[in-house]
């Protein structure tokens, strides 16, 4: 066989018969996907939610408002934390361009396409499709409502530390360093004496006394992994039963997790409450609505926990070590601090605690790891909130995709298939193994029934998948 060659130059056709067009089958995840969204009306609900910030006539057609919501939910699926990079990713997927409805010889939207369209569509329209897309989750037993964990982590905002200014002066950090240093007595400072002075200085990074200026919303902030970043914190509701993450809010970083609590609460018990509004969907909710909150030490508070007893909601906050209290004047604090310790020490706010502990932090690492919303590619809260209502919703899709199909990502039906292989080569190698399932004098008894069982249902998953292999 003679080798081939790479050619140098080769001109494109003038003209491609459309039968010898590329055409993809298509992903099946995502055409499982479309098959959901169709079947809960998820295109009409869209366009018609949209359909009053649109102009009926002047003005050229714009995308249609569920291809908008599709590319941003790639953005979780795939793992892409830009939209240029949701841009290039669909222009260079044929299984993406079919889930998204685009043939081969179409062009798919841009990026400055989806900016233009999530600045133009307000926060209340991808707030009404999470709640919408939480709606589904329950007629689908996805979401209870009834025990809810909360928690809060960082995001590295798209601003970077050496541009920060004084609020007062609107100078910049090495402009300030220099007038410090001329007012000490230093009329030409270098760059060494700058770092001297800058070290003496306490609370060089108040967020009181410094802001971005592309950025005002971003804060001074220390992530998880100890370095010192401008920033915004999002904090999660999740359901505990499902896993279902029932609210997101977006807080500057600098704010506690005591004062931003009551904001996640609001939010939550208005999303539960649009979702109870649905017959099908009320009939899935817990009875009693949001009667139990599992939080960390930082959220724990006296007035926090009676707020939550006037709520006639149970807490199981854990409680930092304080030391001897003084309750003089302050009993109804101290009844609910008591109450609260009391619940934690016990079976049940163990099991709680342990569970929040797994399944809010699985949340994050879900959407913000893998689902690639660490870092921050925009600037403004709505801006940035509108992105994270869409990416989350996505992840609640995947809890959806789980329980239908056993994979709740693209990747997760690639890392299904390692294991049927693994799990057919090793009922092979059993097989084949001479002796192995005769040999009377081993202590170890061998089993086939099992692995064909795994086989079975592994295998079923996939061609739930690929009804046509």
């Amino acid at each position: 066989m003679a080798m081939g060659k790479q050619k140098s130059e080769q001109q494109d056709n003038l003209f491609i018969a459309a039968n010898k067009l590329v055409k993809s089958p298509g992903h099946p995840f995502y055409e499982k996907m479309n098959e959901v969204l169709r079947s809960e009306g998820f295109d009409d609900f869209a366009e018609e939610l949209c359909g009053p910030f649109y102009a009926e006539r002047l003005g050229r057609p714009s995308i249609p408002p569920g291809v908008y919501f599709r590319m941003l939910m790639i953005g979780y699926f795939e793992g892409l934390e830009s939209e240029r990079g949701i841009d290039w990713r669909v222009s260079d997927s044929l299984a993406l361009r079919r889930f998204l409805g685009y043939n081969l010889d179409e062009r798919t939207p841009d990026h400055s396409t989806l900016t233009r369209t999530r600045e133009r569509l307000p926060l209340e329209v991808h707030a009404a499709l999470f709640t919408w897309i939480l709606e589904v989750l329950t007629r689908a037993s996805l979401v209870k409502g009834k025990t809810l964990g909360v928690d809060a982590t960082t995001l590295e905002a798209n601003a970077a530390m050496r541009s920060i200014v004084r609020r007062d002066t609107s100078e910049g950090y090495q402009g300030f360093l220099e007038r410090l240093a001329r007012e000490s007595g230093i009329e030409t400072p270098t760059r060494e004496d700058l770092v001297k002075l800058d070290r003496k200085r306490p609370k060089k990074g108040s967020n009181k006394d410094w802001q971005h200026p592309h950025d005002p919303d971003a804060r001074i902030a220390k992530m998880k992994d100890g370095r010192t970043h401008m920033a915004h914190k999002v904090e999660h509701a999740v359901d505990l039963d499902t896993n279902a993450i029932v609210a997101v809010t977006l807080a500057p970083a600098d704010e506690g997790d005591t004062d931003s609590l009551s904001s996640t609460l609001i939010a939550t018990q208005d999303n539960l409450a649009q979702v109870a509004r649905n017959r099908k969907a009320a009939k899935r909710l817990h009875t009693q609505v949001v009667s139990e909150i599992v939080t960390d030490k930082g959220y724990h508070s006296s007035d926090a926990l009676m707020d939550m007893e006037w709520s006639s909601i149970r807490s199981y906050f854990s409680e930092p070590d304080r030391g001897r209290r003084k309750w003089e004047d302050r009993r109804d604090a101290q009844a609910a601090v008591y109450a609260n310790r009391r619940r934690i020490r016990g079976a049940r706010g163990q099991r709680l605690r342990k569970a929040r502990a797994e399944r809010v932090e699985r949340g994050f690492a879900h959407a913000y790891e893998t689902g690639g919303m660490r870092r921050l590619f925009l600037r403004g809260r709505d801006n940035i909130l509108k992105r994270l209502l869409i990416h989350v919703s996505a992840c609640n899709l995947g809890l959806l995709m789980r329980k239908l199909t056993g994979v709740g990502t693209p990747r997760g039906l690639q890392g299904l298939s390692q294991v049927l292989s693994r799990i057919v080569r090793g009922v092979l190698a059993l097989l084949m193994s001479p002796g192995a399932l005769v040999d009377p004098h081993r202590r170890v008894k061998t089993s086939v029934a099992s692995p064909p069982r795994l086989c079975r249902s592994a295998a079923t998953q996939l061609l739930q998948l690929h009804p046509n292999p």
